[in-house]
């Protein structure tokens, strides 16, 4: 696979105004407001990409950086917050909501990337983890716990390499190609059996009552989807301790000028439980039976296949 950047440092490669040029040359991350986190191992340079493009004709510009969705002052976390809690309340970061909730009327107090410190859970034996990228909790107006909803963020894995397409941009603002492509199989191998575990823990918790929700770019979603076997294999149902909560995001089509940024917004909405993703997950498209048997005959007879008869045992 080869591909393209689209998208440098909060803006897209083929723009050159003053604001993406300094940007880029600052090393600044717009979404976050200091230095990009995202280090290349080697040598400890910035790698600045936030989304990137197969080289196939209309093929679309994918997130790969997960800050990337955390645009607009992290409006994707109110987003959610509304969505889980039936209610517009401000967000603060960690104890700063006790305080707030009393004066306002209730508040969300946010965990997870710097907003309130990481939560102190157990550590799990063995291999896996239920840590979860956010946690949103809600306080009522005595400042009391009443209850609170997980988050998990997934972008798409890069394979192959970037460095010459990301060291044009960083010189001359010029699109090169490279060897980058997209890691579909961790949709697969990673992100689904994660989505159960995690889905399976947060039932258990007596103030989580709307399960997980998990933010992914569009094509992402359209993958997953795809593995599960379609919508029809994990039908909508309502908002329950198991839900699991699919909330893609993508581009918008309004037009983009140079030195603004591209506006992301929620794509669709799709609620379904954890029994019937790993329901799906388990019960996968399977092929016609002896596909090993005919691949084997075809290998070793082909292209005298046609002469050749299979006497079963």
């Amino acid at each position: 696979m080869s591909g393209y950047i689209t998208e440098f440092f909060g803006y897209r490669a083929e723009d050159k105004s003053d604001v993406a040029m300094k940007a880029a040359a600052s090393g600044i991350c717009p979404f976050l407001g200091s230095q990009c986190t995202k280090v290349l191992s080697r040598d400890g340079m910035l790698s600045g990409v936030c989304a990137i493009r197969q080289k196939a004709d209309n093929a679309p510009s994918v997130i790969c950086c997960p800050v990337r969705l955390y645009a607009d002052d992290y409006k994707v976390l109110s987003t959610i917050s509304n969505m889980a809690f039936g209610q517009s309340l401000k967000l603060y970061a960690g104890r700063a909501a006790i305080e707030k909730s009393e004066t306002e009327n209730g508040a969300v107090a946010v965990f997870g990337h710097g907003w309130g410190g990481e939560l102190r859970l157990p550590q799990r034996g063995g291999t896996g983890s239920y840590f979860v990228d956010w946690v949103l909790a809600r306080l009522n107006a005595s400042g009391e716990l009443v209850e609170f909803t997980a988050i998990e963020v997934q972008t798409i894995d890069t394979t192959g390499n970037y460095r010459t397409a990301r060291k044009g941009l960083a010189a001359r603002r010029e699109i090169v190609g490279d060897t980058v492509g997209f890691n579909w199989e961790n949709v697969s191998k990673r992100i689904i059996p994660q989505l159960i575990y995690k889905g399976q823990v947060l039932q258990r918790e007596d103030l989580c009552r709307t399960g997980l929700y998990f933010v992914c770019p569009q094509s992402i979603y359209e993958r997953v989807l795809r593995r599960l076997g379609g919508k029809e294999k994990i039908p909508e149902f309502p908002t329950q301790p198991a839900s699991i909560h699919f909330v893609s995001y993508d581009y918008t089509e309004a037009p983009n000028a140079d030195g603004a940024i591209r506006p992301l917004d929620v794509k669709e909405e799709h609620c379904t439980t954890v029994y019937k993703i790993q329901e799906a997950f388990s019960a996968m498209n399977l092929p016609e039976g002896n596909v090993y048997r005919d691949a084997i005959i075809r290998s070793l007879y082909e292209p005298r296949f046609s002469r050749h008869k299979f006497i079963p045992i």
